[in-house]
């Protein structure tokens, strides 16, 4: 699943083609919204939350405006083509399009896509913990959250979306090697959670306008992650043998890289 970085990069290349433009043509290929046509109106902005995607709609209109909300779940894109372009995936693959006169915007196996009032957006995102990218970052308020689940194992606290939004598998397998904790331990073992979650803020940062991200600071290929799917590689730290297991608490297990000598059981 993309992190919070992808999808914030795609918030901002939805936001350059489409705001302030009129659009010409909109296609919902979901059965919910099939019959929906928003030619005419006009989009205002796109905004990351999380790992969603908010694309709003005339929000100065008398009923207050609407706004397209999609996630990409495990494999889904929006891409940007200009009119008459061929299209990089399948028609069959595709769930939305916003055209306007000089841009087209295809979303393609999208995991969501719905069309919401503007006052109903806290609907869909206010479950949220603080956004890692969003401008009213909240590290305290994060910490505190993940600190309500205090026998949760860290790694998969990490992942909840409701303690902070915008971390996935990668970061949150890296975040843990980085800070020298063991994915299994518990929330109230971990020995500087602020400077955990700090961490986890500068991580996303750090990668939100890079196309490759990096967790080592390394951009050439095949240095970029320190335990992320290097199972059975030497850790380029101490060399003791990257380890991988299928770990979940949410009745969704999930693979987890981790080093045991960097990273020791409390």
């Amino acid at each position: 699943m993309p992190e919070g970085d992808t999808v914030w990069r795609t918030a901002r290349q939805l936001h350059r083609a489409l705001s302030g433009k009129v659009l010409t043509r909109t296609d919902f290929r979901v059965p919910s919204y099939a019959t929906w046509d928003l030619a005419g109106a006009t989009v205002t902005e796109t905004v990351s939350r999380g790992k969603h995607l908010l694309t709003r709609i005339d929000p100065a209109a008398a009923d207050g405006g609407w706004t397209v909300h999609s996630h990409l779940k495990m494999e889904g894109s929006w891409q940007v083509l200009t009119p008459g372009q061929r299209w990089p995936r399948p028609g069959h693959t595709a769930r939305v399009v916003l055209e306007t006169a000089d841009a087209v915007a295809v979303g393609f196996l999208l995991g969501i896509v719905e069309v919401l009032a503007r006052n109903r957006e806290e609907e869909v995102v206010g479950h949220l913990g603080p956004d890692l990218l969003g401008p009213d970052w909240d590290p305290d308020e994060a910490v505190r959250r993940l600190r309500e689940q205090p026998e949760r194992a860290v790694k998969e606290a990490l992942l909840d979306q409701t303690r902070l939004a915008g971390l996935g598998n990668i970061y949150s397998n890296e975040l843990c090697f980085i800070s020298g904790v063991a994915p299994e331990t518990r929330v109230a073992d971990v020995p500087d959670l602020p400077r955990m979650v700090a961490r986890a803020h500068l991580l996303l940062d750090q990668n939100r306008r890079r196309t490759v991200p990096s967790t080592t600071g390394e951009l050439a290929r095949g240095r970029t992650m320190w335990v992320y799917r290097r199972a059975g590689e030497p850790c380029r730290r101490c060399g003791t043998t990257i380890r991988q297991a299928m770990v979940g608490d949410d009745g969704e297990e999930r693979t987890t890289w981790w080093c045991p000598s960097c990273q020791p059981v409390a």
